[in-house]
């Protein structure tokens, strides 16, 4: 099958959607793979994973496996976790170590990938051990988080995030921990979910306990060069409410902020806790939505960090139920393509503009 070159329209009254076939053909999966998650920064880990030196962890991006480590003077290194003798690990899971020795067949390496040691190599010619190094990638780190991108070229990541730093610095991340980490394995490709996440539109239909919350009238969502910013004012508790709300107050400076960051990965902002949001794709009509809450250090284990992790798991699990339900649909001869609401769909507008320019990259 071949897929039609896409072409969505920069005045959102005009565009139409991407074809069905973007979100359930095995050929738009592997271009993705090659022309976005490999040319994208992206989030794999925490900075409390590398916090001293020696602290390591290993983890896999675009099929490509990968070691991060502290190195001996304090710099975040990445590097692609394959042996230069014969493609053995060098390192696996994670902990803290002084070098890396390959389960292969033993080559070392220190923390700056250096090869220190190759076993019984004695009498080769024109073996030089700097030749030998493991193979580096791009990393940096930015809200705590550690990013990867397998681009060498790629431009630095705190100049790709634009606004991004500015708006969402206003939260107190810094001074928060991870309460938890849930992974939801859902049957839908990852456009599906993120199309599903940049827009308020289905509040008052899927998640009414979230629409108790929040200021629907007053929802807005702002899209960026890289990123789209959606924010709510906390609506005010009224005397009739029927059921107890979450947060009691409203103040002007009392908001929830949700940024996508393209292609896959979300901040969403509350004013108790934030709680991060990656959507791995998995297979072309397959995915994961691997979410970490991060609460202040005194609210771990207290009932206020449990009730953070429920409200935010039954949203979780609202979104993953019509998310599916639609990829099904995806599927039916029915369906080829749509249309977008200018008023609550300028996210998923400017999500599919980004994703048809980079997709069209090297045609």
């Amino acid at each position: 099958m071949n897929l039609e070159k896409l072409d969505i329209a920069a005045e959102i009254g005009k565009a139409w959607t991407p074809p069905a076939n973007y979100y359930t053909s095995q050929e738009a999966f592997e271009i993705e793979k090659d022309k976005i998650f490999r040319r994208t920064w992206q989030v794999v880990g925490h900075r409390d994973q590398v916090a001293k030196p020696g602290d390591y962890f290993t983890t896999e991006l675009a099929g490509e496996p990968l070691l991060l480590v502290r190195g001996s003077s304090g710099e975040l290194r990445g590097f692609y976790n394959v042996c230069r003798h014969r493609a053995g690990p060098p390192a696996e899971g994670c902990g803290s170590r002084k070098l890396f020795r390959c389960g292969y067949h033993g080559w070392t390496y220190d923390l700056e990938g250096k090869l220190i040691s190759a076993p019984e190599f004695e009498g080769l010619r024109e073996f030089d051990r700097e030749h030998f190094s493991l193979a580096p990638v791009r990393t940096e780190e930015w809200f705590g988080f550690v990013f990867v991108n397998l681009d060498p070229k790629a431009e630095p990541l705190v100049k790709s995030l634009g606004a991004l730093p500015e708006q969402a610095e206003k939260f107190p991340f810094a001074g928060m921990k991870l309460s938890e980490r849930r992974t939801y394995a859902m049957k839908c490709n990852w456009k599906t979910y993120v199309d599903n996440y940049l827009e308020g539109y289905h509040l008052p239909s899927v998640h009414p306990g979230l629409n108790r919350e929040l200021d629907y009238n007053a929802y807005v969502v702002e899209p960026y060069e890289r990123h789209v910013r959606q924010f709510s004012p906390i609506r005010e508790a009224q005397a009739g409410d029927a059921t107890p709300r979450r947060y009691q107050e409203s103040r002007e400076d009392l908001t929830t902020d949700y940024f996508w960051i393209f292609p896959n990965w979300m901040l969403n902002c509350y004013p108790d806790n934030i709680s991060l949001n990656i959507v791995v794709p998995t297979g072309a009509e397959s995915s994961l939505a691997i979410f970490e809450w991060y609460l202040p250090e005194k609210d771990l284990g207290s009932a206020a960090a449990k009730a953070s992790v429920e409200f935010s798991d039954q949203i979780q699990k609202e979104d993953v139920a019509i998310c599916e339900v639609v990829q099904k649909n995806l599927g039916s001869r029915s369906y080829e393509r749509g249309r977008y609401s200018v008023k609550q769909e300028t996210g998923v507008h400017a999500f599919h503009r980004m994703y048809a320019e980079a997709m069209s990259k090297g045609q």
